[in-house]
């Protein structure tokens, strides 16, 4: 069964936070047979800054960001049985979304797969033009990496056929206990990107706390933070490419984890760092948001925070001991419910069914 895969980067995290969700869930489905093919488009500086070079569960087609490149690779969705355009592609993805439907053959299964889905949602009611609209009609199966019932509903009151999220989880191959590192050691680190809609979070859940606790280390891992003015506790490490995610994640007493402004209104959208870090064993601090019960249990698996007061209260109170208990049964936890192989499963179950439907459908 081949699938062809449009989506920002696989081959790097470089202002990319899906990289990992692809990597863990396109790795599982090769393992069940799946042969993969990913297109991603040259921007952003994402291939200077590589963290991985093309695996061999699936291969990478990396294309020039322009219309003529676009429309070549467009074309190569008629050699696959599921045509996957992601959202969030960096280059003309309206054009592509469109290019790709028009390529796809008449009996492929065609999936938009969203790994971010209460902007896009909120993208599609303030633009009832946009092409997306029209496009649910064409798409057979829309595919989220988070939301829950909310956005399932939201999808299907917008007119999409089906919804169904595939949550992020733990690849336990690539995120794992290692040894500490000594550039990483801190009482209290968080990792990532400077972004419009969750700086405002960073400062109330991380900075501040920081300026009340000063007899404790913090460290902050991402790009752009570089003119942000920083507490004196406060070390800056920028991009920590994700080769090193797990000596960050274990180094530290503990990591937080600061959902975007859409995720955390939205909620049951557990980022890639908590299952990371989960994985890794590490203590986990994370905002508030609903549904992380479902995923972890609130302060057996991970500690949960309702703002910048409850952090530092933790960190006052969090002893090393304690620490590394919440992080074994967090790690526990994630590799018994939450690795890509059970997320994969969920995946290869929802395509059958739409194939076998589809055949069935054909054949009357």
């Amino acid at each position: 069964m081949k699938i062809a895969f449009y989506g920002s980067s696989l081959l790097s995290s470089y202002w990319n936070g899906a990289a990992t969700y692809y990597r863990g869930l396109l790795k599982a489905l090769s393992q069940l047979g799946y042969e993969i093919t990913f297109y991603e488009p040259d921007v952003y500086d994402r291939q200077k800054n590589r963290d991985i070079e093309a695996p061999d569960w699936c291969s990478v087609v990396v294309y020039e960001a322009t219309h003529h490149a676009l429309m070549q690779v467009a074309a190569r969705a008629a050699e696959a049985d599921i045509v996957v355009k992601a959202s969030g592609v960096g280059f003309e993805d309206e054009a592509l979304l469109r290019a790709v439907l028009d390529h796809a053959r008449s009996d492929a299964l065609i999936v938009f797969w969203d790994v971010d889905a209460p902007a896009t949602l909120a993208q599609l009611r303030d633009e009832p033009d946009h092409p997306l609209h029209r496009a649910l009609q064409e798409i057979d199966l829309v595919l989220t990496y988070g939301g829950g019932d909310p956005v399932v509903w939201a999808y299907r009151a917008m007119g999409a056929n089906e919804c169904v999220p595939i949550y992020n989880a733990l690849d336990p191959e690539t995120h794992r206990p290692v040894a500490s590192n000594a550039r990483f050691a801190c009482d209290l680190a968080f990792l990532g990107n400077r972004l419009p809609d969750r700086e405002a979070r960073v400062g109330s859940f991380f900075l501040d706390p920081a300026g009340q606790l000063p007899q404790q280390r913090f460290l902050l891992g991402g790009s752009g933070w570089g003119d942000k003015p920083l507490p004196a506790n406060v070390g800056w490490l920028g991009h920590v490419g994700t080769r090193d995610h797990n000596a960050f994640n274990v180094t530290p007493k503990a990591v937080l984890n600061i959902s975007r402004d859409s995720m955390a209104a939205n909620g049951f959208s557990p980022a890639t760092r908590v299952f990371e870090a989960a994985g890794a064993g590490a203590c986990l601090i994370t905002d508030a948001w609903l549904g992380v019960e479902l995923f972890l249990k609130p302060d057996e698996e991970i500690l949960v925070a309702r703002d910048g007061g409850d952090v530092a209260e933790i960190m006052e109170a969090l002893t090393p001991a304690r620490a590394k208990a919440i992080g074994q049964a967090a790690l526990r936890r994630v590799l018994a419910d939450h690795t890509y192989a059970l997320r994969a499963a969920v995946a290869d179950a929802v395509f059958k069914r739409h194939l076998t439907q589809g055949t069935v459908e054909a054949a009357e």
